[in-house]
């Protein structure tokens, strides 16, 4: 029942406005829209792996590992292979002998704690151990002179061509093959000798050393000789050179020549 007004008259309704259809459409433009990247992220993140898109991924990453693996292994198989035969055996041999020099190693160390737990004085034998170490290391730094088997080498070099790197690269060989103590002229051979090349010759040192370089080995003489007589070894590294090279095996050699202890201006001994 529509109300009355007082003088018998239906009441006016109140005059409301329409928004014309003009300003409807600019406010639903103004409203920002999506575009499709965003649209594309917010499908995206946050991700919705299933157990499965998981293994999947897990199994593609482990193929992909095995891949680079299986590639660079036969990049490395891939130099080995096109090395001549005499640099494979070269590398052969000195793999064999770093082998046995590592067993032989190995098996004196467990003689050695064997001999330290049954041992009825372990503090005496712990200290002859000390005094045998101590005699190898003077060994090692030159400090002390030594004996035994092994073999001397004797280089002629009549037209001068040998550098002081072949030199060297003797040196090395016979390190390599077990060499325990070297004196090449007088010279003994540490760990922080080097050669040089002069105006008139070779040094060691700083030392000129003259012909014929005779080296002085102590070691094994059955890995000495072999090592330095494989194909494309030093032996004929050298005669390429028109060199004169000649390997004589001894039961006794002795080195003799002794450098003077030096005392490290900042290396101490480590508490640990």
């Amino acid at each position: 029942m529509t109300p009355m007004s007082t003088n018998g008259t239906p009441p006016e309704e109140p005059n409301v406005p329409e928004r014309p259809l003009e300003e409807e459409k600019a406010q639903v433009e103004q409203a920002p829209a999506e575009t499709g990247r965003q649209r594309l992220a917010a499908g995206l993140w946050p991700p919705r792996v299933s157990r499965a898109q998981l293994i999947v991924a897990l199994l593609l990453f482990v193929l992909g590992l095995g891949l680079a693996i299986q590639v660079r292994s036969n990049s490395e198989s891939s130099a080995l292979r096109g090395a001549r035969q005499e640099d494979l055996v070269r590398i052969l041999d000195e793999l064999d002998g770093r082998t046995k020099r590592l067993e032989e190693e190995k098996q004196q160390l467990e003689a050695q704690r064997r001999e330290l737990e049954s041992s009825s004085n372990q503090a005496e034998e712990a200290r002859r151990q000390t005094v045998e170490k101590e005699r190898q290391l003077g060994i090692l730094a030159g400090t002390v002179a030594a004996q035994g088997p092994g073999i001397t080498l004797k280089i002629t070099d009549p037209t001068g061509q040998v550098q002081s790197d072949q030199l060297l690269d003797t040196l090395q060989e016979l390190r390599a093959a077990g060499a325990e103590a070297i004196q090449i002229n007088g010279e003994r051979i540490v760990a922080s000798s080097y050669f040089s090349d002069e105006s008139d010759g070779i040094a060691i040192d700083g030392k000129k050393i003259t012909q014929p370089y005779e080296f002085k080995v102590i070691g094994k003489p059955q890995d000495l000789e072999p090592a330095l007589n494989i194909p494309g070894g030093v032996v004929q590294t050298l005669e390429k050179e028109q060199a004169t090279v000649a390997v004589t095996r001894s039961a006794k050699i002795v080195v003799d020549a002794l450098r003077a202890a030096k005392q490290p201006d900042y290396a101490r001994s480590s508490p640990g």
